[in-house]
């Protein structure tokens, strides 16, 4: 809130409508002197009384020109009084409203032939919501290319009543690409094959940069989802006579770089949503937690598949940041750190030179320095932000110490400089708790835990599973967010298949039987409400809010496409309990997806991995037995990097099984069961001959 609109004792000069919303990213626009309404028929009541148009703005808590937006328009009085005058003023929060910001980034980019982004600017009709001119960032003034916000204001509203046969005319040839824009039901004959995986591959092939990591130039974004399907591609030829040890390559080339860069905190951990330049060392300094989430579980897989324990540590690293700085009381994850900290981007995490020196000691201000880049240039406005620059062997060669001891001097630096920093004003933390995003988190640390055998991960992921099955399950339905205890808002597609996604990974750890029971039903939910009639799945339930458009979209974005999870764990749970249901709507979701998919293929990286799994049916081990004997078995095939392999040891007296769990018999010993798609071994009795049971790598 800024201090300019106080009233002489202190107390908010204006409040809006927004100050009873639960959003923190609401609640910061709620002492604006713009009259916002949260989205609901409140304000489209008003809009229709009115006759005025809606203006539409969405942004989020973390967003770096959401917060300048914020200080130069929504904050000046004289913007305000034009937007009060001229509109009915809504703000979204996207990470509420998925739903809302898909609709309207897909028709800003419709109208404008502009890419998307946020704050996202929009203009809606009063009578039926339909948008008819937008933006992202407007300046106050006119700059950067931009015409000055105020000035687009006056031209739209001036235009909206002037205009308003014309504009009704656009608004159906809006909707009508709208109706377009739906996939066509798939063939009857449509048949799936491994072709988008080799042409993906291909793709990202020609994209990489072979000297820094990652695809293409500046911006980069970290694409964990694109370096998981390495793994995969590399881990697919193992038993090749050529394996593909460039798909590998181009994984850990990337995630060493992106460590080792200023796109991950070098004193806290937790990485920054992408780099603005290609050599990943100045991030936007937004820290999301889906991010992290996802880049726990590459870094944890990479390390299970090359032994390498750098990655071990980054991922340990990373979770460990989440645990500590997301985590919530109750065991939910919080959902990000902003970008800006005293109203600049960064100035949370750069530093002085001098004050570096001030507070360590020369011994390890001399190694410190040249790890870090303090001994060159400022890489940020006139500071220093940490990326390494130089190896720990070659800088113990230089020093004449030992690498240990160069960790040592390092690990003081650090900790000194992290008091340090705690002493400074924090980015503000966005403390709402959303379903989706903590179901990534769940998965990245039962990943975690598994690779790295740290059962505090898998204690962790276990408490933020338990805070969503007792907040945010009501009635036999998810909801989307929470924030100090309250929940609202109907739960997404995502938000569904990322939690069963995310249930079935931790049981990997452990197993549950009222947890697996739980994932089902949340597909159930899905199968029942979420199902198109021309196959895949839309992303709002068939009881959600009716808006200008039911989204059925198949391709990623920032986060996996529902689509694709839904598939994948639909085939892995289908295949453990023996529901062919579950099978039949993952292979529906793959054929609806089939245009977009071969087409292109690089944009829908979780349906390739559903695909995969589709074409070469899991392997799924089941063991059965007592502890400890059965955990040892569990913790052996632990230790082994096999993407398309499920594992769960159930103990011999577990209550509650599916019939199709059931029916693998525990006896007096461990017994091993290997499954191929619906096709089981015989019970196996010990772990050398489950050892030459399993399959190769490769196969």
């Amino acid at each position: 809130m800024s201090t300019t609109h106080l009233n002489s004792d202190g107390t908010p000069k204006y409040t809006n409508r927004l100050n009873s919303q639960s959003s923190p990213y609401l609640q910061k626009h709620a002492h604006n002197p713009v009259d916002w309404y949260p989205w609901g028929d409140e304000a489209f009541q008003g809009a229709r009384d009115q006759r005025k148009p809606i203006h539409l703005s969405i942004g989020y808590l973390a967003c770096h020109w959401c917060s300048v937006l914020e200080a130069e328009s929504f904050e000046d009085e004289a913007t305000a009084r034009l937007l009060n005058e001229q509109f009915v003023n809504i703000k979204v929060d996207r990470e509420e409203r998925p739903d809302l910001d898909r609709i309207y980034q897909v028709a800003q980019q419709l109208i404008t032939q502009r890419t998307g982004g946020w704050p996202l600017t929009m203009f809606l009709s009063h009578e039926d919501h339909v948008p008819f001119f937008g933006g992202t960032y407007f300046p106050k003034e006119a700059r950067y290319g931009m015409p000055a916000f105020r000035d687009v204001l006056t031209r739209v509203a001036d235009y909206y009543r002037d205009h308003q046969r014309e504009l009704r005319e656009q608004n159906t040839a809006l909707m009508q690409v709208f109706a377009q824009l739906e996939p066509s039901a798939p063939g009857a004959a449509t048949d799936l094959s491994g072709a988008p995986l080799a042409a993906n591959r291909a793709q990202l092939g020609a994209s990489f940069d072979t000297r820094f990591g990652g695809f293409g130039g500046a911006p980069k974004f970290p694409h964990a989802l694109a370096l998981e399907r390495l793994l995969r591609d590399w881990y697919a030829t193992v038993g090749e006579r050529e394996p593909d040890l460039q798909a590998l390559y181009m994984a850990t080339l990337t995630l060493k770089r992106m460590a080792e860069g200023g796109l991950n905190d070098q004193l806290a951990g937790g990485f920054c949503r992408y780099s603005v330049d290609q050599y990943w060392m100045i991030p936007h300094f937004e820290k999301m937690l889906y991010d992290n989430a996802a880049l726990t579980a590459a870094y944890a897989q990479a390390a299970l598949a090359t032994g390498d324990a750098f990655y071990a540590r980054v991922a340990a690293a990373t979770a460990e940041w989440a645990m500590r700085e997301l985590q919530s009381p109750d065991g939910g994850f919080y959902s990000s750190f902003d970008a800006d900290s005293e109203g600049h981007e960064g100035r949370f995490y750069v530093w002085e030179r001098a004050e570096v020196r001030a507070l360590i000691e020369p011994e390890e201000y001399a190694v410190f320095a040249p790890r870090f880049g303090l001994d060159r240039e400022p890489n940020f406005e006139g500071r220093w932000h940490l990326h390494v620059c130089r190896s720990l062997e070659e800088l113990a060669a230089e020093f004449g110490i030992e690498v240990g001891e160069a960790e040592r001097r390092l690990e003081a630096a650090r900790v000194k400089l992290l008091a340090r920093r705690a002493t400074r004003v924090p980015p503000a933390r966005d403390d709402k708790i959303l379903t989706g995003w903590n179901a990534l988190m769940i998965r990245g640390l039962a990943i975690a835990a598994r690779v790295l055998a740290r059962a505090d991960l898998a204690v962790a992921a276990t408490r933020a599973l338990d805070f969503l099955r007792t907040t945010h399950w009501r009635g036999g339905r998810l909801l989307a967010t929470s924030r100090d205890g309250r929940a609202e808002l109907n739960a997404y597609l995502d938000d569904y298949v990322y939690l069963a996604d995310a249930i079935l990974e931790l049981q990997q750890v452990r197993f549950v039987p009222g947890e697996l029971a739980f994932a089902r039903e949340l597909l159930e939910v899905v199968l029942a409400h979420f199902a198109a009639p021309a196959g895949g799945l839309y992303f709002t339930a068939d009881d959600h809010e009716v808006l200008i458009h039911r989204s059925r979209s198949f391709a990623d974005d920032a986060t996996p496409a529902g689509n694709g999870i839904g598939a994948f764990v639909m085939q892995r749970l289908g295949y453990l309990i023996g529901d062919p249901r579950l099978l039949a709507a993952a292979e529906s979701n793959l054929k609806a997806a089939w245009p977009s998919l071969s087409s292109h293929p690089q944009a829908h990286t979780a349906l390739l991995t559903a695909l995969e799994e589709y074409l070469n049916a899991p392997e799924i081990v089941i063991l059965r037995g007592a502890a400890p004997q059965l955990e040892v078995w569990r913790a052996e095939l632990a230790k082994l990097y096999a993407p398309r392999r499920l594992t769960v040891a159930i103990a011999a007296d577990a209550p509650g099984l599916p019939p199709g769990l059931a029916a693998k018999a525990a006896a007096e010993r461990t017994l091993a069961y290997v499954c191929v798609g619906s096709t089981c071994s015989a019970p196996i009795s010990t772990l050398s001959e489950l050892a030459r049971a399993l399959k190769p790598a490769g196969v």
